[in-house]
């Protein structure tokens, strides 16, 4: 049991182990609500309540560190709390709204030592409760966001102590108050993500960045002064226009409150400029515009891709705040014959490597892989390369290590990628029934042996018609030399009036066949360098 000793009048507590400090002391009794049992289970089964007799923990969030931004209810629990256990970033401010007399605890959570600290502070929250007391565990902003609650919570659902929560302003809505900004606008973002940045990298668990930049709403981060420049870039890369607006909010609330505003691209080379440290949260999103939803917000964007393959480009672009329709000008299907597929999946233990031009390619091959009674297993002594990440991406989605991607996303590129491969080679190339034989022609000039199968057919879509609301100036995209050819016998001359957006120099060489100049290109053949393609156009 900690010590007790009087000091001044006071009654005071010194904790005998590490990590804690104490201050105040004495308490008021106060007569208070009954608390409820925890019912936050984390895959065991509930408790059941304690005893009558036994103490309570409130879990009370201390705002964003102005004390007129404590709620009533929080103000209400310090007053009647036995017992304050805190950390040392709730502001002084607030600890002295607590009543003299009222025991004190900051709990550090900087010690090296604890390889627990949110165990350690359940554990104590855990011991006070078990003495009678009413402990309130202050954390800034609210307790449930970021806050570590659940590393605390377990030690008490493990003992059966009772448990409240008491919501607080977390810092993103402090945040947006500060900078006179909504976090969600009608037609500009209908959804808001709250994210940390401190997992940018070196955690289990990353971040998706590719479905983080996809969302068409705003972002606020929390933690993120410190890793600014690795989110940032990662978000880009995703995806996410680098002209998108950043608020940047220092000591949200507090006396000392900075703020500023960026982009994207240029918020982390702001941020070290002006020396910004946490802890600070950054908004992330077009509602900092008033009356912008974004670089494409009243554009129409074609998207021209096969039923079922258009999600990445049109999400990507409706979170520009584009407007998409959907034309597929191409179908995908079978190819005139399996037999040639077949019959390499039957002895794929021959190839040194087995290369994939596209997600259509894989999606095939790896159908008749099942059919044949196969699995991954039959590509044991074969390694895989891919023409580009989206292609990469379906074979590691399907439980596949792709070995090799080239720089430039194409069969050049994979040409060259090739240039150190040791002579008389044995390559399977898994490709559309009708395209480019570029590759298959260098590989055979290079003296190694190239066989190719069909893995799938594209075809012209019938009956897509544009609409009469695609007008001049509309922006088509265009992401193979295939489509550009079906998009011409379907369109004709209507495209001439449009604004072409070209994945690759590939696809811009197929439509200057038929005498168009695309408006932009893609710097890489990925959905997300197309799209940030168009938005450059738009500025």
């Amino acid at each position: 049991m900690p010590e007790t000793r009087r000091q001044n009048g006071r009654r005071s507590r010194q904790l005998t182990f590490d990590g804690f400090e104490s201050s105040s002391v004495g308490f008021t009794g106060i007569h208070h609500k009954p608390a409820l049992p925890v019912r936050l289970s984390h895959g065991m089964n509930p408790r059941p309540a304690p005893p009558a007799s036994s103490g309570t923990v409130l879990f009370v969030g201390a705002g964003p560190g102005s004390p007129d931004l404590l709620t009533v209810r929080a103000a209400a629990a310090l007053r009647d709390a036995h017992v304050v256990v805190h950390d040392r970033l709730v502001p002084a401010e607030i600890l002295d709204l607590v009543p003299a007399g009222v025991e004190r605890i900051c709990v550090d959570r900087g010690n090296p030592a604890d390889p627990d600290p949110g165990r350690t502070t359940g554990e104590l929250l855990a011991r006070l409760a078990a003495e009678g007391q009413r402990v309130v565990r202050l954390k800034g902003g609210d307790p449930t966001v970021f806050a570590r609650l659940a590393e605390e919570l377990l030690p008490l659902q493990e003992q059966g102590v009772r448990v409240e929560f008491v919501p607080g302003i977390t810092a993103a809505l402090a945040a947006a108050a500060a900078v006179g900004t909504p976090l969600t606008s009608r037609g500009v973002a209908s959804s808001l993500t709250l994210v940390t940045g401190h997992e940018a990298r070196g955690k289990p668990g990353p971040i998706d960045f590719r479905t983080l930049a996809a969302v068409p709403g705003t972002l606020a981060v929390y933690m993120g002064v410190e890793q600014l420049a690795d989110w940032s870039r990662q978000l880009i890369a995703a995806g996410r226009s680098g002209q998108t607006p950043v608020a940047i909010v220092s000591r949200c609330s507090w006396p000392d409150q900075r703020l500023a505003t960026s982009t994207l691209a240029e918020c982390a080379a702001a941020a070290e400029r002006e020396g910004w440290q946490p802890p600070a949260v950054l908004i992330v999103g077009w509602v900092l515009r008033p009356g912008s939803g974004g670089p494409l917000h009243g554009r129409r964007v074609i998207v021209t891709r096969p039923e079922g393959q258009e999600g990445e480009l049109a999400t990507l672009l409706e979170a520009e705040g584009a407007e998409c329709v959907h034309l597929p000008v191409i179908r995908i299907g079978e190819p005139s014959s399996w037999t040639p597929l077949d019959a390499a999946v039957r002895q794929l233990d021959r190839y040194d490597w087995i290369v994939f031009s596209s997600t259509n390619g894989v999606r095939g091959f790896l159908e008749r892989l099942r059919r044949a009674g196969l699995d991954g297993r039959a590509l044991a002594t074969a390694r895989l390369a891919a023409i580009g990440p989206a292609t990469c991406q379906s074979l590691e989605t399907a439980g596949f290590v792709c070995d090799l991607v080239p720089d430039e996303f194409r069969s050049e590129g994979l040409v060259a990628a090739f240039a150190d491969l040791p002579p008389e080679a044995r390559l399977l190339l898994v490709r559309a029934e009708r395209g480019r034989d570029v590759l298959r022609r260098c590989l055979e000039a290079a003296g190694h042996h190239v066989d190719e199968v069909a893995a799938y057919r594209s075809e012209p879509a019938p009956g897509v018609e544009p609409g009469d609301g695609v007008g001049p100036g509309t922006w088509v995209t265009v992401t193979s030399g295939g489509i550009v050819e079906a998009a011409v016998r379907l369109f004709g001359d209507r495209m001439r009036a449009w604004r072409i957006a070209s994945l690759s120099p590939v696809t811009s060489e197929a439509l200057r066949r038929f005498g168009l100049e695309p408006a932009t290109e893609a710097a890489e053949a990925t959905a997300a360098s197309l799209v940030e393609a168009i938005v450059r156009q738009e500025k």
